[in-house]
């Protein structure tokens, strides 16, 4: 165990010292938001009584890597799976990029490899809560329509 900061286990991550799930690095870019842990306990208390949504990441899985599509994210189902009963994986013959270049309403986790993330974010959080940080493990650069 290691006990790090946020912004300290992404670059963990990046550089393939450590390895954790896509939930889990949206999550580090969200806490990335919050210079302390005073800071967080704050925010939480302030926004505790605003609820929650209850979210299931959808797979589109692409020609050259996966995106995992959250709700709000142009590309997420009206009714997705939220038991993971029905096992349904979004395929496309496009590659990663041209689906970035593509889009216009983002909220997902680009995939192209376990160790190559990169979250986009373009929409209000709802609830009050906090989008994470855009934070992209390679150099590609889709934040032009962002």
């Amino acid at each position: 165990l290691q006990w790090s900061s946020p912004a300290e286990a992404i670059e963990r991550f990046k550089s393939q010292e450590i390895w954790f799930p896509p939930p889990q690095f949206y999550e580090f870019c969200r806490l990335c938001n919050f210079p302390s842990l005073g800071h967080l306990d704050k925010f939480s208390s302030a926004r505790a009584l605003e609820g929650c949504e209850r979210w299931m990441p959808v797979m589109l899985a692409a020609s050259d890597g996966y995106i995992q599509l959250l709700p709000g994210d142009e590309l997420y189902p009206e009714e997705p799976d939220y038991t993971g009963e029905k096992k349904i994986i979004l395929s496309t013959d496009k590659k990663v990029e041209d689906l970035m270049k593509e889009g216009i309403t983002f909220h997902r986790i680009v995939i192209k490899n376990i160790h190559n993330l990169a979250v986009y974010v373009n929409i209000p959080a709802k609830y009050k809560h906090m989008n994470p940080l855009m934070i992209n493990c390679d150099s590609s650069d889709y934040n032009s329509k962002l």
